[in-house]
This record gives structure tokens, sequence and C-alpha cells, in this order.
């Protein structure tokens, strides 16, 4: 277990490095000059010159991407151009925002998407597997950004019952309607591999043997069949909540929701590379981190994995 582990550890240092790298220079590739664009067109020269001093852009960039390793390596994403914050503290204060939504988003998805796969499986091949695999088939399809319109458009324009954009500061309601959407495309995923895990589990013969012994078939089903079924639906969730907890862009700018997602969102509109570049980078370090605790998981359910 323990050389498991290290080389996992190896895995994930190389990685981070890999994503750094690419990291900067894609945001450096980037048209356009971000003191320009912070000081506006009309900024004199001079001024526009001692940002760019301040923050290192005339510097080859070589030389740029140097300094900016130097200081990741000592946990220090620099300062955000356009409110001379640093990137650490803002991203401290919008990972709650963000962390609220992927957990509950990941919470319903895991209660729902567990039972609607073990229902699927119990009762295969029947019309109620036929409507859970094909409710789980639209979800998957759909992207997040397009289920956020279906949504807004049904439950806030038709069926006025929730608010479109805010926080929870003005009300838990306002929670309802990007938890749901964020969680519809992983609560899909986790039905079908539920499903799947479970077919596979109940054809064994120990399940048969646990059946002759007249065992009830919820018994069969929870402490035979659903325990052994869950290594897949493990790195599924694992997976999916580091997705969800690195960052959901596209839902947080849709529904003005003050996490992750639109601080990434505002600063490549301000091109902020500061600001980019950091949430960027954390948004990778949760993700890998995350996967890594779920192989370490997966790891520990299934010993055979360790042996691979």
């Amino acid at each position: 277990m323990f050389t498991f582990i290290i080389r996992r550890i190896i895995n994930t240092v190389l990685i981070m490095f890999g994503v750094a790298t690419v990291v900067f220079f894609l945001v450096r590739a980037l048209p356009g000059d971000p003191a320009r664009v912070q000081l506006g067109q009309r900024a004199d020269e001079q001024t526009v010159q001692a940002l760019r001093e301040q923050y290192g852009f005339n510097k080859p960039l070589i030389v740029q991407y140097g300094l900016f390793l130097g200081r990741l390596v000592q946990g220090d994403l620099g300062r955000s151009v356009a409110s001379n914050r640093t990137v650490l503290s803002t991203i401290k204060e919008r990972l709650g925002a963000t962390a609220l939504l992927a957990s509950v988003s990941m919470a319903l998805a895991i209660i729902l998407g567990i039972a609607l796969g073990v229902l699927s499986a119990v009762k295969a091949n029947t019309w109620l597997d036929t409507v859970f695999m094909g409710i789980a088939q639209f979800g998957i399809s759909q992207p997040s950004f397009v289920m956020a319109i279906y949504f807004v458009i049904l439950f806030a324009i038709v069926l006025p019952w929730f608010p479109v954009a805010g926080y929870i500061t003005r009300g838990i309601a306002y929670l309802v309607l990007p938890a749901v959407v964020l969680g519809i495309r992983p609560l899909s995923i986790i039905a079908r591999v539920t499903r799947s895990s479970m077919l596979d589990v109940l054809g064994q013969d120990y399940v048969r043997t646990a059946k002759a012994k007249g065992l009830t078939q919820s018994t069969v089903i929870i402490r035979h069949v659903l325990r052994n079924a869950l290594n897949p639906v493990v790195t599924t969730v694992g997976t999916w909540f580091a997705g969800l907890l690195a960052g959901t862009y596209f839902i947080e700018y849709q529904f003005n929701w003050p996490g992750l997602g639109s601080a990434a969102f505002d600063a490549i509109g301000k091109l902020d590379y500061p600001m980019i570049m950091g949430t960027v980078l954390f948004s990778a370090f949760i993700f890998v981190m995350v996967n890594f605790l779920t192989d370490i998981l997966y790891a520990y359910l299934d010993p055979r994995i360790k042996l691979s």
C-alpha cells in the first residue's frame, strides 16, 4: 500500500507541473495587453510601463515562467492586476460558495443516482428501467449550461417558483436551481454506472446462494449486491465531485453565484493573468487531489488495484 501511495504522489506532482506549464503559456497567448485593459486606452505610457514593471509583464517570457514556478512552489499564486489583492485571498473568499454548491449538487446526485440505478437493476428490462435510463440518457446528453436554460424557462419564468440569480444570503431558494442543474449530469452517470455494476454482481454465484438460503430480496440487494457493486460508483463519484468542487464555471456565471467560476470569468474579461492562472491552477489542484484520495479509497476497497 505504501508503494502504491508513493507512486500516486509522484504522478500527482508531475500532473500539477504539467498543468502549471500549459496554463502559463496558454494564458500568455491570450490577445491583448493586460496593463492597457486595466488602465484604459487613455492612460499615459509611463503609467502603463510602471504597471508592466510591477507585474513583470515586460520581462522575457521564459523569465516570467521561471518566476511563476518559483512563486508557485512557495504557494504564492500572485496578485490580481484588477483588484491588487492576492489571488489566494480571493480564492479563499470565493471557495465557500463553490464548495456549498458542489456539495449540495453532489449529495443530490449520489442519493438519487444510486437509488435510480438500484431500482433499474432490480427491475431490469421493464418499463420502469426504460423510463429511468431514458431520463439518465437525456441528462447525460445535455450540457449543464443548456440544462440551465431549460430550468430557468420552466421554473423561473413559466412557473415562477425559484429565483434565477443570487446567493443564499438572500434566501435558500436561490440554491435550488443551480444545485439541481449542476447535479443532473453526475446523477445520470451515477445511475447508469450503478445499474451496470449491479447487473454484473446480480449474476454472481454467491448472490444465487444467498437467495437459495432464503434471505429476503432487500437483504440480498443491500448486503451482498450493492456493497460489492460500489467500487466503480466510488470512482465516478470522486471524479465528478472533483470536477464540481474545482469550479462550476458556467453554472456560477449563469446564476450569478459568487464562486470560483465567477471569479475566473471576471478575470478573463479583464485579462487579469494572475487571477486566471490562480483560479485554474487551484481548480486543477482540487481535481487532482480528490482523484488522488479516490484512488487510495478505491485501492482500500479493492486490494487487487494495488497489485496492478
